[in-house]
Formats: C-alpha cells, structure tokens, sequence
C-alpha cells in the first residue's frame, strides 16, 4: 500500500487506500459516522503537519473523505 500526501482545507494529511478484503476491524467512518465493516475499501488518513501520527490515523469511506472540503466550516465527527 502507498501513502500520498493531499491538501485540503483542512490541511495536509497522509492518505493511505485500503482495498477491500484486508482489513478485520470494524471501523466508524467519522465524514458520516456510519459502520466500515470489516473488508469494506476505505482510506486511512492522518494529519501530516502535527507530527501525532498513528494516535490521529482516522478510517474514512473514500467518498466521505473526498467530500469532507465541502462541509461547512468547523464540523467534524469523531
């Protein structure tokens, strides 16, 4: 697996694809606070200027994460 770093207004996070079949947890997606269950392809991300690393890493359905610029401003589901 690769890991890209992607700016958004959010800042610069590093993004990691997970495809389907790899993973075994059951993970909440925090764009729509909805269930990834175990197998779903999704994406791992993690800021990338704050230096927390692995304490941040969020698991994300990979529309969630791309629509998360056109949220409104300050909303965030954890």
């Amino acid at each position: 697996m690769t890991t890209d770093l992607e700016t958004g207004r959010d800042g610069e996070h590093y993004v990691r694809r997970v495809p389907g079949g790899t993973t075994v947890k059951h993970y909440r997606c925090p764009g729509c606070d909805q269930l990834l269950p175990s197998g779903t392809p999704h994406v791992v991300t993690w800021p990338a200027e704050d230096g927390r690393g692995v304490e941040e890493r969020r698991h994300w359905h990979l529309p969630c994460w791309n629509a998360r610029d056109r949220r409104r401003a300050g909303f965030r589901r954890h």
